[in-house]
Protein backbone atom coordinates (compact mmCIF):
# COMPACT_ATOMS: atom_id res chain seq x y z
CA UNK A 1 0.00 0.00 0.00
CA UNK A 2 1.31 3.41 -0.53
CA UNK A 3 0.58 6.95 0.35
CA UNK A 4 -2.41 8.35 -0.41
CA UNK A 5 -3.10 12.51 -0.92
CA UNK A 6 -5.39 12.30 1.76
CA UNK A 7 -3.51 10.85 4.42
CA UNK A 8 -5.49 7.56 3.73
CA UNK A 9 -3.68 4.45 2.14
CA UNK A 10 -4.31 2.81 -1.32
CA UNK A 11 -3.51 0.04 -3.33
CA UNK A 12 -4.01 -1.33 -6.50
CA UNK A 13 -4.34 -5.08 -7.36
CA UNK A 14 -5.45 -6.68 -11.00
CA UNK A 15 -7.98 -9.25 -11.29
CA UNK A 16 -10.89 -9.83 -13.64
CA UNK A 17 -13.93 -8.22 -14.22
CA UNK A 18 -16.78 -9.85 -12.76
CA UNK A 19 -18.74 -9.25 -16.35
CA UNK A 20 -16.71 -9.70 -18.83
CA UNK A 21 -13.15 -11.46 -17.22
CA UNK A 22 -10.93 -8.45 -18.64
CA UNK A 23 -8.40 -7.50 -16.73
CA UNK A 24 -9.13 -4.07 -14.06
CA UNK A 25 -7.58 -2.57 -11.44
CA UNK A 26 -9.35 -2.88 -8.13
CA UNK A 27 -8.46 0.34 -5.87
CA UNK A 28 -8.49 -0.30 -2.74
CA UNK A 29 -8.27 3.06 -0.85
CA UNK A 30 -8.49 4.22 2.98
CA UNK A 31 -9.61 7.60 4.23
CA UNK A 32 -10.53 8.83 7.65
CA UNK A 33 -13.69 10.76 8.24
CA UNK A 34 -13.39 13.10 10.85
CA UNK A 35 -14.92 12.41 14.34
CA UNK A 36 -15.90 9.18 12.47
CA UNK A 37 -14.12 6.08 11.36
CA UNK A 38 -11.93 5.26 8.94
CA UNK A 39 -13.31 3.62 6.33
CA UNK A 40 -12.29 1.44 2.88
CA UNK A 41 -13.08 2.12 -0.39
CA UNK A 42 -13.24 -0.47 -2.91
CA UNK A 43 -13.58 0.62 -6.98
CA UNK A 44 -13.02 -0.74 -10.18
CA UNK A 45 -13.97 0.19 -14.02
CA UNK A 46 -13.88 -2.09 -16.70
CA UNK A 47 -12.92 -0.43 -19.86
CA UNK A 48 -14.65 -3.47 -22.20
CA UNK A 49 -17.72 -3.53 -20.90
CA UNK A 50 -18.63 -0.67 -18.71
CA UNK A 51 -19.07 -2.59 -15.42
CA UNK A 52 -18.36 -0.67 -12.14
CA UNK A 53 -18.44 -1.54 -9.01
CA UNK A 54 -17.97 0.38 -5.80
CA UNK A 55 -18.15 0.04 -2.19
CA UNK A 56 -17.37 1.03 1.04
CA UNK A 57 -16.88 -0.87 4.23
CA UNK A 58 -16.42 1.08 8.21
CA UNK A 59 -12.86 -0.03 9.46
CA UNK A 60 -14.50 -1.50 12.80
CA UNK A 61 -17.29 -3.55 13.95
CA UNK A 62 -20.25 -2.68 14.49
CA UNK A 63 -23.58 -3.86 14.90
CA UNK A 64 -27.17 -2.96 12.83
CA UNK A 65 -27.37 0.45 12.82
CA UNK A 66 -29.96 2.89 11.70
CA UNK A 67 -29.49 6.73 11.06
CA UNK A 68 -31.97 9.59 10.83
CA UNK A 69 -31.21 13.02 10.13
CA UNK A 70 -33.52 15.94 9.76
CA UNK A 71 -32.72 17.97 6.72
CA UNK A 72 -34.30 21.43 7.24
CA UNK A 73 -32.30 23.81 5.89
CA UNK A 74 -29.60 24.75 2.72
CA UNK A 75 -27.19 24.48 5.23
CA UNK A 76 -28.05 20.70 5.89
CA UNK A 77 -27.07 19.43 2.43
CA UNK A 78 -23.08 19.20 3.43
CA UNK A 79 -23.47 17.06 6.21
CA UNK A 80 -21.51 14.15 5.47
CA UNK A 81 -23.38 10.41 4.30
CA UNK A 82 -21.77 7.05 4.27
CA UNK A 83 -23.93 4.21 2.67
CA UNK A 84 -22.40 0.56 2.17
CA UNK A 85 -24.10 -1.61 -0.82
CA UNK A 86 -26.12 -3.58 2.18
CA UNK A 87 -27.76 0.06 3.62
CA UNK A 88 -31.45 1.05 2.77
CA UNK A 89 -31.51 4.79 2.15
CA UNK A 90 -35.00 6.54 2.14
CA UNK A 91 -36.36 9.64 2.51
CA UNK A 92 -39.93 8.77 3.09
CA UNK A 93 -41.83 12.82 2.86
CA UNK A 94 -40.65 12.03 -1.41
CA UNK A 95 -41.56 8.47 -1.39
CA UNK A 96 -38.26 7.31 -1.93
CA UNK A 97 -36.93 4.67 -0.79
CA UNK A 98 -33.52 2.81 -2.48
CA UNK A 99 -32.90 -0.88 -1.70
CA UNK A 100 -29.67 -2.95 -1.83
CA UNK A 101 -29.91 -4.64 -5.00
CA UNK A 102 -26.72 -6.41 -7.31
CA UNK A 103 -26.09 -3.17 -9.21
CA UNK A 104 -26.09 -1.08 -5.66
CA UNK A 105 -23.10 0.64 -4.53
CA UNK A 106 -21.75 2.20 -1.68
CA UNK A 107 -20.69 5.78 -1.48
CA UNK A 108 -19.13 8.93 0.56
CA UNK A 109 -20.96 11.94 -0.38
CA UNK A 110 -23.36 14.82 1.51
CA UNK A 111 -26.63 14.84 1.73
CA UNK A 112 -26.71 17.30 -1.62
CA UNK A 113 -24.70 14.48 -3.26
CA UNK A 114 -27.63 11.95 -2.24
CA UNK A 115 -30.45 14.16 -3.60
CA UNK A 116 -28.44 14.49 -6.58
CA UNK A 117 -28.15 10.47 -7.34
CA UNK A 118 -32.01 10.52 -7.15
CA UNK A 119 -32.41 13.54 -9.34
CA UNK A 120 -30.29 12.00 -11.79
CA UNK A 121 -32.90 8.57 -11.70
CA UNK A 122 -35.69 11.52 -12.06
CA UNK A 123 -34.53 12.96 -14.90
CA UNK A 124 -34.11 9.85 -16.67
CA UNK A 125 -37.63 8.77 -15.91
CA UNK A 126 -38.36 12.35 -17.15
CA UNK A 127 -36.97 11.10 -21.05
CA UNK A 128 -38.99 8.49 -21.58
CA UNK A 129 -42.15 8.77 -19.20
CA UNK A 130 -45.43 10.40 -20.31
CA UNK A 131 -49.00 10.44 -18.46
CA UNK A 132 -48.97 9.62 -14.73
CA UNK A 133 -45.31 8.52 -14.24
CA UNK A 134 -44.09 11.84 -15.88
CA UNK A 135 -46.79 13.93 -13.73
CA UNK A 136 -44.91 12.09 -10.41
CA UNK A 137 -41.60 12.47 -11.89
CA UNK A 138 -41.96 16.13 -12.53
CA UNK A 139 -43.46 16.56 -8.83
CA UNK A 140 -40.24 14.85 -7.42
CA UNK A 141 -38.10 16.90 -9.36
CA UNK A 142 -39.57 19.80 -7.88
CA UNK A 143 -39.79 18.68 -4.54
CA UNK A 144 -36.07 17.68 -4.70
CA UNK A 145 -35.72 21.42 -5.86
CA UNK A 146 -37.13 22.27 -3.13
CA UNK A 147 -35.42 20.56 -0.69
CA UNK A 148 -31.87 21.96 -2.16
CA UNK A 149 -33.33 25.51 -1.46
CA UNK A 150 -33.85 24.69 2.10
CA UNK A 151 -37.95 24.98 1.49
CA UNK A 152 -38.88 22.07 1.72
CA UNK A 153 -37.67 19.67 5.35
CA UNK A 154 -37.21 15.83 4.72
CA UNK A 155 -36.16 13.43 7.26
CA UNK A 156 -33.23 11.58 5.57
CA UNK A 157 -32.83 7.52 7.19
CA UNK A 158 -30.21 4.81 6.94
CA UNK A 159 -30.87 1.55 7.82
CA UNK A 160 -27.71 -0.94 7.53
CA UNK A 161 -27.71 -4.17 8.79
CA UNK A 162 -23.99 -4.38 8.49
CA UNK A 163 -23.50 -1.35 10.66
CA UNK A 164 -21.06 -0.23 7.79
CA UNK A 165 -23.41 3.45 7.04
CA UNK A 166 -23.57 6.76 8.86
CA UNK A 167 -24.91 9.74 8.46
CA UNK A 168 -21.82 12.29 9.84
CA UNK A 169 -23.83 15.51 12.06
CA UNK A 170 -23.91 16.27 15.80
CA UNK A 171 -28.20 16.19 14.91
CA UNK A 172 -28.60 12.85 13.43
CA UNK A 173 -29.68 10.28 15.30
CA UNK A 174 -28.10 6.56 15.71
CA UNK A 175 -30.07 3.94 16.93
CA UNK A 176 -29.39 -0.32 17.00
CA UNK A 177 -32.18 -1.65 14.77
CA UNK A 178 -32.75 -5.56 14.01
CA UNK A 179 -32.83 -5.95 9.61
CA UNK A 180 -36.95 -7.62 10.38
CA UNK A 181 -37.67 -4.16 11.88
CA UNK A 182 -37.13 -1.88 9.27
CA UNK A 183 -38.72 1.49 9.39
CA UNK A 184 -42.02 2.00 7.30
CA UNK A 185 -41.83 -1.66 6.80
Amino acid sequence: MEEGAAGGRRAVVNGPCATCGEEVEYIYQTETIPYFSDILIVSAACPACGYRYTNTQMLQESEPVRFTFSVLSSEDLSVRVVRSMSAILRIPELGVEIDPGPACEGFVTNVEGVLDRILSVVEGVLVWADGEERVRAEILKGEIDGVKEGEFPVTLIIEDPTGNSAIVSDRAMKEPFAPDDRCGA
